[in-house]
Order: C-alpha cells, then structure tokens, then sequence
C-alpha cells in the first residue's frame, strides 16, 4: 500500500491539485482587494458648519457617498448648516463609503392642528400652546357660540383640524362674542330652497323646518311662506321655518292664508286699549286706645267720735294725757274753740282731742 502511495501518479495528482487550491486562495484574494479598493483610503473632509449644498458638492468630487438627516431645529445655527459628520473630518475611508451628515432643518418640525373648533376658548388656547402653537390677534366674531373658538387662521386663511404647521407658529384666532339682538329677518319667499339657504345664513339665521308639498325634498322648489314673517326682528341664531313648493306664491294663496290663521293671528285695533290704573291705597294708622283709668273714689265723712280718758290721780305734779284712738297717725288736731262748736258746719270733720288736767 505504502508503494502506491509513492506512485508517481498519485504524486502528480497531489502536486496538482495543491495548485489548484493555491491557485484559487490567490484569485480570490485579489478579487477582494479589487473590489473592495484595498490601499485606496481617501480622507474625510471636514464640511462642518457649511451649508448642505456645499458639503455634498465636496463630497461628489471625493467620490464618497452621503445620507442627509435633519436635527431638531437650532435658532443658534443657520438653516440647512451641517451640524455634525460620521465618520468624523479627516478619517481615511475607501471610495465610495457612505458618510452621514446631520443638517440644522429650515424651521421648526410640523405639527398637527389640534381639533379645538367649537371648544371653550380657555381650554382652545392651553391646548394650543402645549403643541407649540403660538397666539396671535383675537377675533371677536358675533355668534350663539359665546366664548367658543370658531375658526383657526395662519396668515390670514383658515385652517382645518390635523393641518400640519411649523412648530411655534403664530396663528390667529376667531372667538365667538355672543349673538346679535334684534337683527331683521329677510325675506325668501319666491326664493328657491337652496339660495333662501344662502340668505339665511349669511343674514346670520338658522334655517329650521323645510315643508316641500309634494314631500320630496328638491331644493330648486320655490318658497312660498316663512316663519317669522320678513321684517320681524329676532336675535341672531334664530330658526327660520320654510314652506317650498313647485308652485308659485301667487298659485298657493288660499294655503297662505291657512297660514296666516295659524302663524299670523291678528290683533283687533279697532277696540279702544284697555287702561290700568294703578291705585295707591296708604294704609291708615288709629291711634291707640288707651286703658280706661280707675275712678279714685273718696272716701265719705263720717262723724268723729269723742272719747274721753278719765285720768287716774298721779302723785306729783305729772299730768295724764289722753288721746283719741281713732286719729290717725301723723295727724294735727285743733282744740275746741268754745262750747258752740257743737253745730256742724260744711268742712270735714276732724277727730277732736280732749286734754283733762
């Protein structure tokens, strides 16, 4: 076995095919060198701070090949200026290497329009000013919508929901200051239903019912009664009701005055008006009564009674007095002038006071 091996034959074959293989290790590394430009490195140049236009013209004559990303918008910098570069200025890649450049944008990126129409104003503006929006001129604008925000405007044209703007725009605003008050309505009758819309709307009404005779709903029908009636005033928002038919006004006459009995009531002037007056009763004040007083009743005279005190012998000199029991306390009496003072006279009588020594 050993001696085949040695075989000039299978030497040959061996010697062959290890070419073969050395052969090919050798084609493809100079295919990868050729395709990949190996030793052919060129620098990066540095394009930092130059505008967007100028950096990739640089990098076409380098022959390297470029991706732009735009950064969040810097004010510090100018539009379109190259912000940054990968791989960084003066490092050594092959031709034709992709180089990243990271640009300041025009502006600010665009955001949406929130859908703040018929919102409270107070609530609008938050809304607003958290995307980045900023408030410009308010707009009073009369409507039914009190305080509500009616319209959005960016340089004087109004603007819809999910609109997209630069960040940090000023936009205007249009808030509704409350309806008008006595504004006349117009009149549409012999309009058709589509431009009495139109008047409507613009006279700042809202068209209400809408009655076609032949119950479809044609809007080339002509009206031929409203309510309110032209010429009454009413406050802005109010519902105009309209009866449209194919016919004309003049045609319908017996159905407007049907009309006019019901929505129409007439009022008889020929009756003098009725005059209320008004009277002023003033309430009167008695005096009050006051409590009947008590007689004070005197008391009658009664004759005085005499009583005479014996005196007891009193050794000494000591005289005994004797008083009348019934005089009262405090009181003066008189004696008895003489013994014709019996008779009674017109005066009080007085209790008398006997003194016996």
């Amino acid at each position: 076995m050993l001696k085949s091996l040695f075989n000039w034959k299978v030497l040959l074959n061996l010697v062959i095919a290890i070419g073969v293989f050395v052969g090919l290790v050798w084609l493809t590394f100079r295919w990868l060198e050729y395709h990949t430009n190996h030793g052919q490195e060129i620098p990066v140049p540095n394009v930092i701070n130059k505008s967007v236009h100028d950096a990739i013209k640089i990098l076409d004559d380098t022959g390297l090949e470029y991706e732009v990303d735009s950064a969040n918008y810097d004010p510090k910098y100018r539009p379109f200026q190259v912000l940054q570069i990968y791989p960084s200025p003066g490092s050594r890649v092959k031709d034709g290497r992709t180089v990243r450049l990271r640009v300041n944008p025009r502006t600010w990126a665009q955001i949406a329009v929130p859908d703040v129409i018929n919102k409270y104003s107070g609530l609008a503006f938050q809304r607003l000013d958290q995307v980045g929006l900023k408030i410009g001129d308010t707009i009073y604008e009369p409507s039914i919508q009190k305080d509500a925000l009616l319209r959005i405007l960016y340089k004087g044209n109004a603007v819809n929901p999910g609109t997209r703007l630069p960040r940090f725009s000023v936009i205007d605003v249009v808030v509704g200051s409350g309806p008008m008050r006595n504004i006349s309505i117009p009149n549409v009758v012999g309009l058709s239903v589509k431009e009495a819309r139109a008047v409507i709307t613009k006279s700042m009404f809202e068209v209400g019912l809408v009655e076609y005779e032949d119950g479809g709903k044609d809007e080339s029908d002509i009206i031929y009664y409203q309510d309110p009636a032209a010429g009454d005033v009413r406050d802005q928002g109010m519902q105009i009701d309209l009866w449209a038919s194919k016919r004309t006004p003049a045609e319908l006459r017996a159905k407007v005055e049907q009309l006019n009995s019901i929505y129409r009531m007439k009022v008889d002037t020929s009756l003098p008006p009725v005059r209320y007056e008004e009277v002023h009763t003033e309430p009167v004040y008695e005096a009050p009564v006051a409590p009947p007083v008590p007689k004070k009743e005197t008391p009658k005279a009664e004759p005085a009674k005499t009583e005479v005190a014996t005196s007891k012998p009193v050794a000494g000199t000591e005289k005994a007095k004797v008083s009348s029991s019934s005089q009262p306390a405090g009181s003066t009496t008189k004696p008895a002038a003489s013994s014709n003072t019996g008779q009674q006279t017109t005066q009080k009588p007085k209790a008398k006071k006997v003194v016996v020594e």
